[in-house]
């Protein structure tokens, strides 16, 4: 049960203290009769952290009963593991004495909870859950062994009585939050519901029938959850339920991403870890997205939630290292102006990417030994022949800081876009050049100027030289250089 881990911009989550009260002076026993006390009889005790079980403890198991004691823990949902992590079995912490007996042959149907409230509920509901999911299991398979498709009328009553145990699983959770309103588990309950929404059937065309149960429900999804209770952050409730709004409810475009994470944020407001674990997972979600544009929800998130000296979770290393990543991703967003590049072609001259008169710019970063980029530049070097007539010039800059194997490259391929570096002289005199107007202190410091941490990268300008396209390869550039004339084309 190892701790996951990040890139370099987080640390575990784990690892920082809470500020909700722990329970004071715990005191858990555990019983697993048929468990032997030889050396792999340890066994582990995890919690859940958003989505993932970590590591808590290792108990040895002596006589059948394995102790675990300390001076304070968390609330939420635990787990004991046996030491191959092949079984388990969960119980809630939400009391300071726990004491618990079932069989390793069958934990949860063998389980005895012998003493806490919040366990004895929660196993009423496991034994529950696992008849009604035994019963679920048999009318799905009976459906998918059915191949007699002329009995419809057979598979329609099979459905319906799966639907039946749906409602009967909720009605009784329904019942249980009612009857039980003080425990920890009603409030998972409530966190785990499902709106119950009209189904619109008054509206006769489908698609808006859809959209307004899609709004509805997005609406309401989130109703059930305490921001407040940090021991939802210890179950799997928080984690998926944040996952599947920002993720599947959430239409997958910056602007509505950091919409849907602003209002997320806000809602935990006043409270430091559900703040913390919501303004990380987002973060994390897209800090290295492959969709164009949702760079954009990673730069939002930065400068709005981390920097500066905002996440007090974070060392000040790891948090200016991410502010100077945010900082560099900031102006190479859709929609900015490019930043100017001046540098040297493969003659010496001086090449200024803003004197290039097209209707679209290709600026391509590349390094004539990578090998994705020997894979790339070919078919870069198609879709230029495709669109160079259609007012596409490409400006590719090579990343490396010795320019022969470059030079030798670009002849030997016949690259006849324009083609720039810096090369070690100028870099020797870049003071001087600087001064005398040649070039400037952003095109000499390209690669942190367009933040090169890998090649090939690409960005596609338009006349004005702002970004409309970046992440796309030559295919790609191909079909939205395509759709941009049809639109311009109906304009």
């Amino acid at each position: 049960m190892k701790k996951i881990h990040f890139s370099f911009l987080f640390v575990c989550v784990y690892a920082f203290a809470f500020a909700q009260e722990p329970i004071k002076n715990f005191d858990f026993k555990f019983k697993i009769n048929g468990l032997s006390d030889s050396t792999d009889s340890a066994v582990y005790i995890a919690n859940y952290y958003g989505g993932k079980q970590y590591y808590y403890d290792t108990g040895r198991v002596e006589n059948g009963v394995v102790h675990f004691t300390g001076e304070s823990i968390k609330g939420g949902i635990y787990s004991i593991i046996t030491w191959d992590k092949k079984a388990y079995f969960e119980f809630v912490v939400n009391e300071p004495a726990i004491e618990l007996e079932t069989n390793a042959s069958n934990f949860v149907n063998t389980m005895r909870v012998k003493t806490s409230e919040e366990n004895i509920k929660f196993y009423e509901y496991l034994n529950f859950i696992n008849d009604k999911s035994t019963n679920a299991q048999a009318l799905k398979k009976r459906i998918e062994n059915d191949k007699d498709k002329a009995n419809e009328a057979e598979k329609k009553k099979l459905q319906e009585a799966m639907a039946a145990i749906d409602k009967e699983v909720i009605e009784y959770k329904k019942a249980f939050i009612a009857s039980n309103p003080d425990l920890f588990i009603s409030k998972v309950f409530q966190a785990s519901a499902e709106p119950d929404i009209s189904d619109y059937a008054e509206i006769e065309d489908e698609t808006e029938r859809n959209r307004k149960r899609y709004i509805e429900f997005k609406r309401h999804y989130l109703e059930g959850m305490d921001f407040s209770d940090e021991r939802l952050l210890r179950t799997p409730i928080f984690n998926n339920k944040l996952e599947y709004y920002i993720t599947k409810l959430t239409p997958q475009v910056a602007d509505s991403v950091i919409e849907a994470a602003d209002m997320l944020v806000s809602m935990a407001k006043g409270n430091k870890e559900p703040h913390k674990f919501i303004v990380h997972t987002i973060t994390s979600k897209f800090e290295d997205s492959k969709v164009m544009g949702m760079d954009a929800v990673l730069v939002h998130m930065g400068q709005t939630y981390y920097c500066p000296d905002k996440a007090w979770w974070l060392s000040k290393e790891k948090l200016d290292k991410f502010c100077e990543r945010v900082d560099a991703m900031a102006p190479l967003l859709l929609g900015k102006k490019a930043p100017n590049l001046i540098l040297q072609d493969t003659s010496g001259a001086w090449r200024n990417m803003y004197d290039i008169k097209s209707k679209y710019t290709v600026l391509y970063f590349w390094d004539s030994g990578c090998g994705h980029c020997k894979k790339v530049t070919p078919k870069l070097k198609e879709f230029y022949a495709t669109y160079k007539e259609q007012g596409v010039e490409v400006y590719a800059v090579g990343t490396e800081f010795e320019n022969e194997e470059w030079i030798k490259y670009i002849s030997k391929n016949d690259l006849l876009w324009i083609n720039v570096s810096d090369t070690p002289e100028s870099n020797k005199n870049a003071h001087q050049l600087i001064l005398e107007g040649k070039t400037t202190l952003q095109s000499m410091n390209f690669r942190d100027t367009y933040d090169i941490y890998s090649t090939p990268k690409a960005f596609l300008l338009d006349e004005n030289k702002k970004i409309i396209a970046a992440k796309l390869m030559p295919e790609q550039l191909g079909e939205f250089i395509d759709n941009q004339l049809e639109k311009d084309a109906k304009k």
